[in-house]
């Protein structure tokens, strides 16, 4: 009979928090499919505008979320204008801001990544794509992700 090793208890790891600003409700339900068919310890919480999310960022000291995905086309506070507040925002100053928008003009790109954004994915086509451009995030901010 072949030995058998046994595993020490790893700790969990905690649940990475992922806070989506976005209008669109059927863009908020594709991205909680693709974090949910990672597999992974992600849970996700979604605003419908920036001013939405700055009231709950700013209201809750308690709600402190591992990355902020946020639109860039938005009422009543874009994701320009929310990426400017953010960053004004003493406690979230070290939280990744990834912006994710259907917009893919270099000049956008450039100017919010100077403004502080951490990366910026284009909105892509498919589930796959989307778990794909996920993935590549949390790697790029050495994420340790276990199922």
């Amino acid at each position: 009979m072949a030995p058998f090793l046994i595993k020490p208890h790893a700790p969990m790891n905690p649940t990475i928090t992922c806070y989506l600003v976005d209008d669109d409700h059927d863009d908020q339900e594709i991205f909680s499919m693709a974090i949910e068919n990672l597999g992974l310890n992600i849970k996700c919480k979604f605003a419908s505008n920036g001013f939405e999310a700055i009231e709950k960022l700013k209201g809750e000291q308690t709600f402190l979320p591992d990355f902020i995905f946020m639109d860039l086309n938005m009422p009543r506070m874009n994701g320009r204008q929310c990426l400017a507040e953010i960053k004004k925002i003493t406690h979230l100053k070290e939280v990744p801001v990834i912006m994710y928008s259907t917009s893919s003009r270099q000049s956008d790109i450039a100017d919010l990544l100077q403004m502080g954004a951490s990366a910026y994915i284009a909105k892509p086509s498919s589930i796959p794509a989307l778990m794909t451009e996920l993935l590549k995030v949390f790697e790029q901010k050495k994420v340790v992700l276990s199922a």
